[in-house]
């Protein structure tokens, strides 16, 4: 996609929405650390569900080390892989109770030590907890970026690198949320919904749906 294209596609997605965010809901960087461990392939609005019981009563390292494995499971049991993400929210807690005085860590490293943050979540963090113009390449992203010829790649983290690269610096800090939101209400994985879409001139998809298909 040629330079004028990536900067057109940017101009309309932050006209659509100025303010895109995250809609995981929370109200400090701990609490989207927690919320964004959790999410690993379940929706943001089953997380919220659980995090709406669980931060009233605990939303620090320390309050959830309070409560333990089995306490924090019983709001958390609804959401998929329950007992995995409980286990690595607790170690996280430990570590950053440990190491980093009950803060989140500001730095990749830091983060991406922590028991079940990757790469993916870390961008997250970064970005919309710390200001960071990071990417994180979700299923959406990659489906974006590969459909509309925007980043296209093989591989997750050739799609953040050439996204890094391919938008245009004074969208880079919202380009995650953005696409993210692109994705998942528009370019759907089944059946994208092309003639509502604002890119649709820009997109190189081939199988681009019409209104009555």
């Amino acid at each position: 996609m040629k330079a004028a294209d990536r900067q057109e596609l940017f101009s309309r997605l932050a006209e659509l929405n100025p303010r895109p965010t995250t809609e995981l809901e929370y109200s400090t960087p701990f609490e989207l650390l927690v919320a964004v461990t959790l999410s690993a392939q379940a929706t943001d609005v089953g997380v919220n569900k659980a995090t709406r019981r669980l931060f009233p009563v605990a939303n620090t390292p320390q309050a959830i080390l309070a409560l333990g494995e089995d306490g924090l499971k019983s709001y958390i049991s609804t959401i998929g892989l329950y007992n995995a993400k409980a286990a690595n929210v607790i170690a996280a807690c430990r570590i950053l109770v440990e190491k980093h005085g009950g803060e989140v860590p500001r730095d990749r490293e830091s983060l991406e030590a922590l028991p079940g943050v990757g790469r993916k979540t870390a961008n997250v963090v970064l970005n919309t907890a710390f200001g960071e113009p990071t990417i994180a390449v979700d299923t959406h992203i990659f489906r974006v970026s590969n459909r509309t010829g925007l980043a296209p790649g093989k591989t997750v983290r050739a799609v953040e690198d050439k996204l890094m690269k391919a938008v245009p610096a004074s969208y880079r800090l919202d380009a995650h949320h953005w696409l993210i939101l692109h994705g998942r209400y528009v370019c759907k994985a089944r059946k994208p919904d092309c003639p509502n879409c604002v890119i649709r001139d820009l997109c190189r998809y081939r199988d681009k749906t019409s209104q009555d298909a």
